[in-house]
């Protein structure tokens, strides 16, 4: 079992380099099978999420190679319908693969998705927005069974503006004949830039980071080279890691989409300086309450940046509120941050929390993916020494988190624990 060990109350100060998202990377490495020619993406973050993902697209039949932080991925000879169970069941993301299956293939068999359990996350806006286009749905001990042979274009209108189902049918409609229109999309950075990818392979969309897209299907894409955007999430725990030591970030490859998150942190009291591809954050000996935040779809706040804020908010100057709009189970690291000495009350998706001068460290584990980078940043901060376990699921997103930490100066390193004896990495 791999743990993170952090030595706290060290002033975090120096550069950080962005790398690809996880959430633009996933969804275009899904949309790789759409082609039956090369496809290259270039800054892939090394991380557990591709990792597995890759491991998916293996299975499917397709070519995977790497140079450096380059991938290629080559679906010519895909020959499954079947994701893999064991690697599905890991990986949320697995889904986007259902409207590239269906766009290639004309049907997919996919096990129902893993991934961190911050709340039910149920497919069924997925479905609806392919049954516009046609596609039949059978359910059958555990997989779904799906079946695009009658596809269409179609119109959609969906109930929420759903990250996953608006790419899914994007990809879906791509080689559609006709053209399908989905009314209320997402308008996630990522969806603008899974259209740009599809476009650059020769789809035809129109409209992402708007409420309407427009797909109108074609008879096959090619290949293409392709950087996805720099990673506003990364981006914004590493803003937060600098502000919760009262200490400096200078962040390069910034993306221009992190405008919640900023406009958050500066009314915590850090000056913050954005320019192209760059953000400059100088924090405050201690950090203000934010009084008010709400976790909305893209352009509001990203709910994938509650905990870090959360975190914050633990030793800053007053009071601050939290409401999570999107997703009913994602205070897990609530618990874990009051055994450090946090003073947090929760009600529902509402938590209240009352700054304290200091945290204290323990041994605390990562609930899912944001929990665990939330639990990091107040052991930057905290007294003494914090263990943080479960660190997989931390690996699910960010590429060795302890290094980038340790260039800016934080005492934090990666431990091994191998029958109760600790070997240091």
């Amino acid at each position: 079992m791999q743990i993170l060990k952090i030595e706290g109350g060290t002033r975090l100060e120096g550069t950080a380099q962005l790398v690809s998202a996880k959430n633009a990377v996933l969804p275009i490495l899904a949309a790789c099978v759409i082609t039956d020619q090369p496809v290259t993406l270039l800054d892939v973050p090394d991380i557990l999420d591709v990792e597995n993902m890759l491991g998916i697209l293996r299975e499917l039949g397709c070519t995977i190679s790497k140079d450096g932080k380059a991938v290629t991925v080559c679906a010519a000879n895909i020959d499954q319908e079947k994701l893999p169970d064991h690697l599905a069941k890991l990986l949320r993301s697995s889904i986007f693969l259902m409207g590239p299956l269906l766009a290639r293939m004309r049907k997919a068999i996919m096990p129902f998705p893993g991934g961190c359990e911050i709340g039910l996350r149920p497919i069924d806006l997925h479905q609806r927005g392919l049954e516009s286009l046609g596609v039949v749905f059978h359910d059958e001990g555990g997989y779904i069974r799906c079946d695009g042979s009658h596809m269409r274009g179609g119109v959609i209108h969906f109930d929420f503006p759903s990250v996953g189902a608006t790419e899914n049918v994007m990809m879906a409609a791509a080689l559609t004949p006709g053209k399908t229109v989905i009314h209320n999309a997402a308008r996630e950075p990522e969806i603008v830039d899974l259209q740009r990818f599809m476009n650059a392979c020769g789809a035809k969309v129109s409209g992402a980071g708007k409420p309407t897209i427009t797909i109108q299907g074609v008879k096959r894409l090619h290949g293409a080279t392709y950087r996805p955007i720099p990673d506003r999430i990364v981006g914004g725990t590493l803003l937060a890691a600098a502000a919760m030591t009262g200490g400096t970030l200078d962040l390069r490859n910034a993306p221009d989409d992190m405008g919640a998150i900023v406009a958050k942190m500066r009314d915590m009291g850090c000056e913050i300086r954005e320019e192209i591809g760059r953000t400059i954050l100088l924090a405050p000996k201690r950090l203000h309450s934010f009084r008010q935040m709400q976790t909305q779809p893209f352009p509001g706040f990203p709910t994938d940046m509650q905990a870090q804020m959360m975190a914050l908010a633990t030793m800053a100057d007053g009071v601050s509120l939290v409401m999570e709009n999107v997703f009913e189970n994602r205070f897990a690291h609530a618990a874990d941050l009051a055994r450090m000495g946090a003073d947090i009350v929760l009600s529902n998706r509402m938590a209240v929390i009352r700054g304290v001068p200091k945290l204290h460290g323990t041994t605390v584990v990562s609930r899912d993916l944001r929990a665990g980078a939330a639990l990091v940043i107040a052991g930057l901060a905290a007294e003494g020494t914090t263990i943080v376990e479960n660190i997989t699921l931390i690996d699910r997103g960010y590429e060795r988190l302890e290094d980038q930490l340790a260039a800016l100066g934080a005492k934090i390193e990666r431990v091994e624990e191998m029958n109760g004896q600790k070997q240091y990495d």
